[in-house]
């Protein structure tokens, strides 16, 4: 057992795959130095970063008390921070990621007349689909903070029908009303996007679910980077459909969604159309054969996080909901309300 242990690390949206490297790294230290890393650090891997309070916040209160009295904490101003200089720790944690920074530590400490700290490389833990669990794949949506799925495991191959419980819950907008005239929604659109286009560092998508929804934006000049329409608003045939323009998409999806089902087609579409963007930058027109309504409850678990998600509100206006874990969290407890047809 060492005396001080060093760590460091953005530690981001706190998870269960950091839990599991700090209580690894218990196992052979008496004391851990924690070096979280600063925000300027941060903020260049990724604007979507939680601030330095915050993440240092969500480690120390997801510690018990035991594990407390053994931590302490610092703010990592490089890659290197205290290590190459520091005189008392012994040992220094890392991932297979992050050996090799570890290695070029050890090699200043040596120039600095200083023992090279052992490396212990820790196990990474696994999310639901036996891959890493971390931080940039919980921003990219892909899983929560216990590696769990967003979508339960039964939309994967059965049609699910809504339920009179589930649809009493969605009466309610499930986002901020934008309030604007009905027979022009795209100045409730325009609204908006003037909202958007505040939030610094927004990169999208920005998704947009029905006809009016989607002609509105197009309209103001910046249409859907994943769109999905049906044809119909307020369930009946909507003509000016046909003035929405598809080669403003690269990528055309059809699917089918019967009235108040979701449907494993539609989810397929849903998660084509979101990879389309995150690996390409590629916009996508999803056409619904049946009712494109309830899709936001699958867009919001399958989008990253600081995406966007409008739809309208007939009579009322557009309703504008930010994808973050909340939302996810909220569609998820949603979805399982939903039975197998």
């Amino acid at each position: 057992m060492h005396g001080i242990g060093l760590i460091g690390g953005t530690f981001d949206r706190f998870h269960k795959g950091h839990l599991h490297l700090i209580s690894q790294s218990l196992e052979h230290c008496n004391e851990l130095e924690i070096w979280i890393n600063s925000d300027d650090l941060a903020k260049k891997k990724d604007p979507r970063i939680q601030s330095w309070e915050d993440r240092h916040h969500n480690i120390k209160s997801s510690l018990d008390e035991d594990l407390q009295s053994r931590v302490s904490f610092g703010k990592l101003e490089d890659k290197f921070g205290p290590a190459s200089i520091h005189e008392e720790a012994q040992v220094i944690f890392s991932t297979e990621n992050t050996t090799k920074n570890c290695e070029e530590i050890n090699k200043i400490r040596i120039i600095n007349d200083l023992d090279p700290l052992e490396i212990v490389t820790l196990e990474l833990q696994n999310a639901w689909d036996g891959m890493p669990i971390s931080s940039s794949r919980i921003r990219a949506g892909e899983i929560d903070r216990e590696g769990n799925r967003w979508i339960p495991e039964s939309f994967d191959s059965y049609e699910m029908v809504l339920t009179p419980q589930v649809e009493s819950e969605l009466k309610n907008p499930f986002g901020q009303l934008i309030e604007g005239p009905e027979e022009d929604i795209s100045i409730a659109a325009q609204k908006a996007i003037s909202q958007i286009s505040q939030v610094e560092n927004f990169s999208g998508p920005l998704i947009a679910v029905g006809d009016v929804t989607v002609l509105a934006l197009q309209k103001i000049g910046r249409p859907a980077d994943l769109a999905l329409i049906d044809g119909k608003t307020k369930r009946s045939e909507w003509p000016e459909t046909s003035d929405i323009n598809f080669s403003l998409f690269e990528n055309i999806l059809e699917c089918s969604s019967p009235a108040g089902t979701l449907t494993k087609s539609l989810l397929e579409a849903c998660k084509t159309s979101i990879s389309s963007w995150m690996d390409n930058n590629e916009s996508s027109l999803i056409l619904v054969t049946g009712e494109e309504d309830l899709a936001p409850l699958l867009l919001h678990p399958l989008a990253p996080i600081g995406s966007v998600v409008l739809y309208g509100q007939p009579g009322k206006g557009l309703v504008i909901r930010w994808c973050d874990e909340d939302s996810k969290n909220s569609c998820r407890n949603l979805l399982m309300g939903f039975q197998i047809n």
